[in-house]
């Protein structure tokens, strides 16, 4: 809802659909039973290794497809057992299984838990860090850097007792905030300001088709009533998606996937991820990044979210194409070159430019939904005098559903107060220990990552994740801070700072809701399933480390990209040994104004003009910089959705689309993960030397 220049209060017509598309039940069942507990002892001894190994030797995770499989998996068991799961014990499986897989990102170089250890351990003796003086800096709680004690190839020694503590005490404390602070924005969003949240329905609408209990709550007339008929369509159309997955899936991920671990060059008929035609059109678009994806997936997710909101993002894009231009012609994305590729580009750009203007113009998001979720409790209270006025009294229109298992909004702020100062105060005394003293810049910069840009830039993308299905992403504003701040050393890279966002938290809470599961469920889920992470993930990269070096022959990705990850992170951490860094020009305040004064105009005028909420977001969202290589065919897809489906089909295509995009995440998994059984396989034969 919005006001226009009359005062009124006008209604979003396709907010209000994509709000009305599933519906909350009536009632919340517990979802951490027993098969949910066996579900997360089967992702932590199974899972786990799997994970850290599929990191290590093909750079992926196994994420979407070992969700999938494992609810598949436990179904199929149940079945043989004569007994059903619930929708609830169903969707905390699938929780389960994407917690065990979030900690090895090792596609993008981050990690944690086991796979952290092994990381230290190697970049701890790189010649990348030993070169820039690093390596001899590292403190004790990072890695040990002992020759003896790293050729010994083992975690189960003293010498890694407070690296381990360190990485217990930030899984640990991650988990609790994450969980409860993630829930705190699904509140202000989801009850309060009333958000969609339109990729939620995503991971609901399939679980409710590998449920037994099918019933349509909604009881809406075109899809066929309550009869068993009406009843299966969910699994019919997954099916449908789950086939379309396969297919795709064989072409772009498994014959690369099978015939790299076969061949000297793997066979790839559509490029993996993305095709770059930045040096082509470099004569074109100056300092423009161009590329473009052919992962289907994206196609698949222009049709799910609000076209309106698709349209806003393509909108931001072609607002970047002339920019740009513009931008380069006037030498402020100056270290740009013709020659320079796609990821290149969008890296330059971000240092010359948009690092400064996206936290403007998140800073704009944020006020923006603050200034709307003031004016509705505003609202609220007005009427509730003018009621109390006529001896009238009116239902708190926020009050959670009963029975959800809610927490009380203290205990919500409690938790954030004493995490963040948790974070802090462990930070301080890991930079006493090494140097003595806590540097003053760098203390100021975590109280200000705590207390003030970690609740904007969660609040910013748990709106937009209720709203556009987006999430806020600013690059490189720990780096800038950290270097701003003119601490000398190497420590505080690798100290717990309070630097989080966890706006993306609030759709697995709009999921939990949307499948009846008791809000309990999950986070039962989530302390029994932490230590077993962490024991699991330990005890696994303990073992793995056994089997030879890490990066070695065996570990092909590790070997391969590591040390180009080693170099980056070389750069960037000796920047505060050297004093000089090329961002130290990246912090520009004017441009945070130009970001902040153009997306607050933006909104107002888009607004104004009566524009539709999407299309608001996804235009002042496209203005940081969108991401070229997949909107193009999420454009495309919100196309043939909104002018073929949605035409043929009417409002039932709304409800098709997110349960044939699950299908699609779930056939493309399987193949997914019958490619890696295949490479294991493979990687398992040894040839004899004669």
């Amino acid at each position: 809802m919005s006001r226009n220049a009359s005062g009124t209060v006008r209604v979003d017509k396709e907010l209000e659909e994509f709000r009305s598309l599933m519906e909350p039940p009536s009632t919340f069942e517990e979802g951490f039973t027993w098969p949910a507990f066996f579900g997360a002892l089967f992702v932590s001894l199974v899972m786990v290794p799997g994970a850290i190994y599929m990191a290590l030797i093909a750079g992926t995770t196994i994420g979407p497809a070992a969700q999938w499989v494992t609810v598949i998996l436990f179904i199929e068991v149940a079945r043989r057992a004569n007994k059903s799961l619930k929708k609830a014990e169903i969707f905390t499986l699938f929780y389960l299984t994407g917690a065990i897989m979030a900690p090895a990102a090792a596609a993008t170089g981050l990690f944690d838990g086991g796979l952290r250890l092994l990381w230290v351990q190697f970049y701890a003796q790189s010649s990348a860090a030993q070169a820039s003086g690093i390596a001899e800096q590292l403190p004790i709680w990072v890695s040990p850097t002992d020759p003896s004690v790293l050729d010994q190839r083992s975690v189960l020694m003293w010498e890694w007792l407070p690296a381990i503590g360190l990485i217990v005490f930030t899984t640990v404390l991650g988990r609790i905030d994450n969980m409860v602070l993630g829930y705190g924005l699904f509140r202000l969003t989801s009850d309060v300001e009333k958000l969609p949240f339109p990729m939620a329905p995503l991971g609901a609408q399939g679980i409710l088709a590998l449920s037994e209990e099918q019933t349509e709550e909604s009881g809406k007339p075109d899809i066929g009533g309550d009869t068993p008929q009406a009843r299966g369509w969910r699994w019919r159309i997954f099916s449908i998606g789950a086939f379309i997955g396969l297919v795709f899936g064989a072409i772009y991920i498994g014959l690369p996937i099978i015939t790299g671990a076969l061949m000297d060059e793997p066979i790839v008929i559509f490029p993996i991820p993305f095709v770059d035609l930045t040096q082509k059109t470099a004569h074109v678009l100056p300092a423009v990044a161009v590329a473009l994806s052919w992962d289907l997936g994206h196609l698949m997710i222009g049709m799910v979210l609000p076209f309106f909101a698709m349209l806003g993002a393509f909108i931001g894009l072609l607002i970047t194409f002339i920019a740009n231009p513009i931008l380069y012609h006037f030498d402020i994305l100056s270290a740009w070159t013709p020659t320079d590729p796609y990821v290149r580009t969008l890296f330059k750009n971000n240092v010359d430019f948009y690092f400064s203007f996206s936290i403007g113009v998140s800073l704009a998001i944020a006020l923006v939904g603050l200034s709307a979720l003031f004016a509705g409790l505003y609202r609220l209270r007005r009427r509730r005098q003018e009621m109390a006025l006529r001896g009238e009294t009116m239902d708190n229109p926020y009050a959670p559903p009963t029975g959800r298992g809610d927490l009380p909004p203290w205990l919500i702020a409690a938790i954030y107060f004493i995490s963040t100062g948790l974070y802090i105060g462990v930070s301080c005394l890991l930079l006493y220990q090494v140097h003595g003293e806590v540097h003053r810049g760098v203390l100021i910069a975590m109280l200000g990552y705590g207390f003030v840009y970690t609740p904007l830039i969660s609040y910013a993308t748990a709106r937009l994740e209720g709203i556009a299905g987006q999430v806020v992403t600013i690059p490189f504003v720990r780096e800038a801070a950290f270097i701003l701040s003119g601490y000398r050393g190497v420590a505080v890279w690798f100290l717990p700072i309070p630097l989080h966002n966890y706006g993306e938290r609030a759709v697995s809470y709009r999921q939990a809701e949307l499948t009846g599961t008791r809000f309990y469920s999950i986070w039962k889920a989530d302390l029994i399933l932490t230590p077993l992470i962490i024991v699991c993930g330990l005890m696994f990269a303990h073992l793995i480390w056994r089997l030879g070096p890490i990066p070695g022959p065996q570990f092909l990705f590790a070997q391969e990209m590591w040390d180009f990850y080693a170099e980056n992170q070389s750069i960037i951490f000796s920047s505060t040994l050297t004093g000089f860094s090329e961002f130290d020009e990246a912090f520009n305040p004017w441009y945070i104004v130009a970001g902040l004064g153009l997306g607050v105009f933006a909104f107002g005028g888009l607004t104004a003009m009566g524009t539709p909420v999407f299309l608001v977001y996804g235009v002042v969202r496209g203005l940081g910089q969108t991401v070229p290589h997949a909107v193009f065919l999420e454009f495309l897809g919100a196309l043939i959705g909104k002018f073929y489906f949605q035409r043929k089909l009417g409002l039932r295509w709304r409800q098709y689309v997110p349960v044939v995009a699950a299908g699609f995440s779930c056939g493309v998994g399987l193949v997914g993960t019958f490619g890696v059984g295949v490479v294991f396989l493979v990687r398992a034969v040894f040839q004899l030397p004669y």
